[in-house]
């Protein structure tokens, strides 16, 4: 597509919301769907043709994904007496299985090339994350089980979109992806026990039972991906190219299944979560970030740590909450926390690459 097409699709995209915002103003808002979902679609798509804004698509994508559940929400219950919602584990698994077929051995032995930095990295996760995520719902006075979804999403791995995000940051690629691989491998241990500190309050936490749930959701899907990556490297090209493509669809689909089932607590206390999932993730980007210079690690490292920190797996988190029964509520922290997070980490990323580079720069040439 051209640059004329990308702005025409943007000025279709701009009238669409014109006619919604028209139609809520008149009393319309229920009839006004269509023309939200549209905006989105077309936003989303629009980007792309502008470099700056370009990331935002995903996350443009899936503000239309959330649109269309809130609106259409019967569309993804059950097609046919089938409970979409039984599709969220596999759909993890699958994701967790792509994860895996991208890692090999060069990532296990940046592991011991990185140590203090890696440990610093999976420190802040474990520690700075969880402890917010209960500050926060202590705060917010939700019903329990929505605080133990806010927890829960806490205790989270980091999000395995984190490596992209320090690439678009110019922060240490290298670090966040050891520290995502790292932190997922020891979410089924430490993710369970986090869980029966911080939300054992809110909900019942049966650690063993979770552990085992979370072996099937993560460490067996990895390790299938790491023997796939072992013996198949390079014989199944076509699948290393779908698989960031059905990951992407995989997390709009569990969103999409999430927001459905949730709506109406969603309705109820909505723009609250929002805020707290919001303040959750930037207050993880800030502490993360001071943490590791605290413990003086170079500017870009101390980019990595920030952005490891505040992204969470939020698919994970779906997955879990759909094996403990409660999709509608504790898995409702975890679906409005993906567009939220893709936004925020965008916005730091274009920062960090642009203006933040300077400082970069700057350092280095005193050192030369």
């Amino acid at each position: 597509m051209s640059k004329r097409h990308y702005k025409t699709l943007l000025g279709l995209a701009i009238a669409c919301l014109i006619i919604a915002i028209t139609m809520a103003a008149a009393g319309y808002m229920h009839s006004a769907g269509p023309f939200l979902i549209a905006f989105f679609l077309g936003l989303s798509f629009a980007v792309k043709g502008f470099p700056p804004v370009k990331g935002l698509s995903f996350t443009i994508l899936i503000l239309a994904v959330v649109t269309t559940a809130m609106y259409y929400p019967h569309l993804f219950v059950e097609i046919g007496g089938f409970e979409l919602a039984i599709l969220i584990t596999p759909l993890v698994q699958v994701i967790m299985f792509g994860m895996g077929s991208s890692m090999g051995l060069k990532d296990f032995i940046e592991l011991a090339k990185r140590p203090r930095a890696v440990f610093i990295g999976v420190l802040a996760q474990f520690t700075i994350m969880p402890a917010l995520a209960y500050a926060l719902a202590l705060i917010s006075n939700f019903p329990p089980e929505i605080s133990a979804g806010l927890i829960l999403l806490g205790c989270a791995p980091t999000s395995v979109t984190a490596s992209l995000f320090s690439y678009l940051a110019k922060a240490n690629v290298a670090l966040a992806i050891t520290v995502t691989s790292l932190t997922t491998l020891l979410a089924p241990l430490l993710l369970p026990l986090l869980m029966k500190l911080f939300a054992g309050d809110f909900v019942e936490i049966a650690v063993l039972a979770m552990m085992w749930d979370m072996a099937q959701i993560v460490l067996i899907p990895i390790g299938v991906g790491l023997l796939f990556n072992h013996f198949l490297s390079g014989r199944a090209t076509w699948l290393d190219a779908a698989m960031p493509k059905v990951s992407m669809a995989g997390v709009a689909l569990i969103v999409a299944i999430i927001i459905a089932a949730g709506r109406e607590s969603l309705l109820n206390i909505g723009f609250l979560l929002l805020f707290m999932v919001l303040a959750h993730n930037l207050l993880g980007y800030f502490f993360g970030y001071w943490m590791a210079r605290l413990f003086k690690m170079d500017e870009r490292d101390c980019r990595t740590i920030a952005i490891a920190t505040g992204m969470q797996n939020a698919g994970l988190v779906s997955g879990i909450a759909k094996t403990m029964g409660k999709i509608a509520t504790v898995g409702l922290a975890s679906a409005v926390c993906g567009p939220i997070m893709g936004f925020t980490a965008s916005i730091i990323a274009s920062h960090w690459s642009n203006a933040g580079s300077k400082a970069i720069r700057h350092k280095e040439n005193k050192e030369l």
